[in-house]
């Protein structure tokens, strides 16, 4: 959020806070911040607060959220979302009484790339869709103090890595898909890997792989349809390296990877939504289902 809020001229990080202040104080030093408050409720209070980024581990995601809202602060909440479905109804029951809009930061939703491959699948170029896959896997060290690591903290690889290719097909096939069958795998009290096979209605396949444990990491999107085929590889940050590329009509073509970075992207629609130039794409009912979809993922497992 630092980085692209410095290219604005409209958008100021004006506080931070941490259970540590010490650790906030450092922080602000280094990023430039030009305020450090003594906790998260004193930074709730402050009126030059405007926007609240809740980028805490996902097991603080529904109390601060919440809280922020009640507080009367719009909140842009990292992903995943919650810690289950029940968590996420409560969190966006909040933002419908506050009225405030609470945005789920999928930041990679914002980019030209994902924009463009939502314009394709619409547009029926690669015909009905057939079968789809997503992946996300990150190499994550075992380590006691690391947050991905620990289950108090809302850990693993579903939760990490995976809720990305779990939103990316929903939103690109478009509907709610039944889990077929799903693996995990656990380590360490969390699931350092897992893999699901869904059915989307139109009888169209998809299978979903994330994690932790992997050799290198790898995120890659792929929808094939009747008519044409669909493959993006880093979906995810395209800003550092992106193949996008498409399969119709017996030729294949590069899409356009440039652009602003998925994180500017994604400020600059927190920005129109504050500003009432733009209606949420993510948070809200969609972050319901995707939280639906990862419970329904582990209770499979």
């Amino acid at each position: 959020m630092v980085t692209p809020a410095g290219t604005r001229d409209d958008v100021i990080v004006s506080a931070v806070a941490a259970r540590d202040p010490a650790r906030a104080a450092a922080y602000a030093e280094t990023h430039g911040v030009p305020a450090v408050a003594a906790d998260y409720a004193a930074l709730l209070a402050r009126d030059d607060v405007d926007l609240v980024y809740n980028g805490l581990p996902i097991a603080a995601h529904a109390e601060w959220s919440v809280r922020a809202l009640e507080a009367g602060k719009p909140v842009l909440c990292e992903k995943a979302f919650a810690l289950d479905e029940a968590e996420a109804r409560t969190m966006v029951a909040a933002a419908v009484r506050a009225d405030l809009p609470l945005i789920e930061a999928f930041h990679y939703r914002f980019h030209r790339v994902m924009l463009r491959a939502i314009e394709i699948v619409r547009s029926n170029e690669l015909g009905p869709l057939v079968e789809a896959s997503g992946v996300f896997e990150v190499p994550i060290p075992y380590a006691r103090d690391e947050i991905r690591w620990r289950v108090d903290q809302g850990g693993g690889a579903l939760g990490d890595l995976g809720c990305y290719p779990v939103h990316a097909l929903r939103t690109l096939i478009g509907a709610e898909p039944e889990v077929a069958r799903a693996s995990i795998r656990l380590e360490h009290g969390v699931d350092a890997a897992a893999a699901a096979e869904l059915r989307f209605p139109g009888e169209v396949r998809a299978e979903l792989r994330c994690s932790m444990l992997a050799e290198r990491p790898a995120a890659e999107l792929v929808l094939r349809g009747e008519r044409g085929r669909m493959k993006i590889v880093n979906f995810l940050a395209p800003q550092i390296g992106c193949r996008f590329t498409v399969e119709a009509g017996g030729e294949t073509r590069a899409e356009p990877t440039d652009g602003p970075t998925t994180y500017e992207a994604q400020l600059a629609h927190v920005v129109g939504v504050l500003n009432g130039q733009a209606v949420p794409v993510t948070g809200g009912r969609d972050a319901v289902d995707n939280m639906a979809l990862m419970d329904a993922i582990r209770a499979a497992a």
